[in-house]
């Protein structure tokens, strides 16, 4: 008969790989180089949920200066919202706070907007902000394929709907990243990661 002991080497061994098999954060799910914590969104430009969230998020940030970082979650239940994400992406070429502006102007608006009428509405968005909006604003489709890049991301990690919300932070050791379950929770959230 085998002896059952686990010698404590052993037993250390053991731990010592389990700790090494967990999988390191997803790289979206870490804070832009030089901030200690950020806030990360996957939304859905056409989900009354997210239209909600975001102001919340955005005054979050400010009050505790760290980032926003939005990942487009166009779900395909939604008509347009896959190109409102496109659209958005065509005005952070301009510059970020414009497709930042694009996108909240874009939640404002959202009870009205249809497929039919959200290129009225992002043109009436390019003239108000002296913007030239090109009859087709994504040609080579790269605008296309960063949304797409982003929602396979979403689907990659598994996330069901929108919107995902994680306060991330960039240390190695404990609990990088943690998912923001209830928006009361948030302010909480940002501050145990500063602290930390």
């Amino acid at each position: 008969m085998k002896n059952r002991y686990l010698s404590p080497a052993f037993i250390f061994f053991l731990l010592v790989s389990a700790a090494l098999a967990q999988d390191p954060p997803n790289p979206a799910l870490r804070p832009p180089e030089g901030a200690q914590v950020a806030i990360v969104i996957f939304e859905d430009l056409e989900c009354p949920d997210c239209r909600r969230a975001v102001p919340v998020l955005e005054e979050a940030s400010r009050k505790y200066s760290v980032p926003l970082i939005v990942h487009d979650f166009p779900l395909p239940s939604h008509a347009w919202s896959f190109a409102a994400a496109v659209m958005a992406r065509y005005f952070d070429s301009h510059s970020k706070e414009l497709g930042d502006q694009y996108r909240d102007y874009i939640f404002e608006r959202q009870p009205e907007i249809t497929k039919d009428n959200l290129r009225a509405a992002s043109e009436k968005f390019a003239s108000d902000h002296k913007i030239d909006l090109p009859k087709v604003a994504d040609p080579q489709g790269k605008f296309a394929q960063q949304v797409a890049a982003d929602r396979d991301l979403a689907y990659e990690m598994k996330l069901r709907g929108t919107p995902t919300i994680y306060v991330v932070s960039n240390k190695t050791q404990g609990k990088p990243v943690v998912e923001v379950m209830e928006q009361d929770d948030l302010d909480q959230l940002i501050e145990a990661m500063k602290a930390e």
